[in-house]
């Protein structure tokens, strides 16, 4: 069986003209029979596409032919499925969401140190080494010694850092995150907050997993990936943990065995976070993935626009259900 090829990539540019580049490279990526999603902004490119080799190199060659893209550079891990059940080309007001304006990752950057040099870096006396991931990412895998933000979105870390610096002492910052992108940001974004020495992992968690050997490793856990793949471990093999389809966090085999666990609807960290309605919605678009199973089709394409459909009517039906029962409430 032929391995799929998922690309992580992003680059940093100047790029005014991004929404002008949105359909050529949606259209380039569907010809080449690639899924996945990439975001353009002013700011540059970002995404992860998946796809046979062939299908790879070439959408890979379509952005690179784009002056400002030319020098994007990407990390490849492989999947014994399709991690993804459709292609989309985004369009976005950052290719990674810190809402900070005026961070300019193409201006100004931390120094980059490859993954063969990190462990003598992270291992200083000298240095804090902070994790800019969510703390779901977090809290199933991490570098040994490193500061937890335990932000919930990435949006978070610019508060939690002028806090942090506050009170931390040491002049030196080392910032890692899972492909290197946010790091960009962050880094860059401590530069302008006056630090002068500030580093992050070049390539990201991935491409040290992938360079450093298990034995050498200061790596703990798993780390989780933004696809169906949910988390990888040392040599990018495939990792321990499933994933809640509701609030998207990863959970282990013994978690799904909770009382709050429901396939697609709810786990025992999310289980509190929604309405009947949205629940409601959550099992019929379930319920309409195991049907597109049966039936031996990806669930992408119509049966996508039927899910969407089967979940709106569902959580209509559910909330007329609810405003009539606090109608009969009132009359009792």
């Amino acid at each position: 069986m032929t391995q799929i090829v998922v690309a992580a990539l992003y680059h940093f540019a100047k790029l005014p003209h991004y929404k002008d580049i949105q359909a050529p490279l949606l259209a380039a990526c569907e010809a080449a029979g690639t899924r996945g999603t990439l975001l353009l902004a002013t700011e540059g490119i970002n995404g992860t596409i998946a796809g046979t080799r062939s299908g790879i190199d070439e959408v890979l060659q379509f952005i690179r032919s784009i002056p400002e893209l030319k020098d994007t550079e990407h990390k490849e891990s492989h999947a014994e499925e399709m991690p993804f059940l459709r292609m989309k080309v985004r369009l976005k007001n950052e290719i990674v969401t810190m809402g900070v304006p005026g961070t300019d990752p193409s201006n100004i950057v931390g120094t980059y140190v490859d993954p063969e040099n990190w462990n003598d870096l992270i291992s200083r006396d000298d240095v804090v080494v902070i994790d800019t991931r969510n703390d779901y990412e977090v809290q199933i895998g991490t570098f040994k010694g490193a500061v937890n933000p335990k932000t919930e979105t990435f949006r978070e870390f610019p508060a939690w850092f002028k806090e942090f610096q506050r009170t931390h002492n040491k002049p030196k910052v080392a910032m890692f995150c899972t492909g290197g992108i946010r790091c960009e940001k962050s880094t860059a974004f401590a530069k302008d907050m006056g630090f002068e020495e500030v580093f992050h992992l070049k390539g990201g968690i991935l491409k040290y997993l992938e360079n450093v050997p298990e034995d050498n490793s200061l790596w703990e856990g798993d780390c989780f990936v933004f696809d169906q793949r949910v988390s990888v471990k040392h040599g990018l093999e495939l990792g321990d943990y499933d994933q809640c389809f509701a609030c998207r966090r990863p959970i282990t085999e013994e978690e799904k065995q909770r009382p709050e666990y429901t396939k697609g609807v709810s786990c025992h960290q999310c289980y509190d976070e929604y309405t009947p309605e949205k629940k409601a919605a959550f099992m019929e678009r379930q319920k309409q993935i195991e049907l597109a199973k049966k039936r031996g089709k990806s669930h992408v394409g119509q049966d996508l626009k039927a899910e969407k459909e089967a979940a709106r009517a569902a959580a209509e039906e559910a909330r007329l259900k609810s405003i009539a029962g606090k109608e009969e409430a009132r009359k009792d």
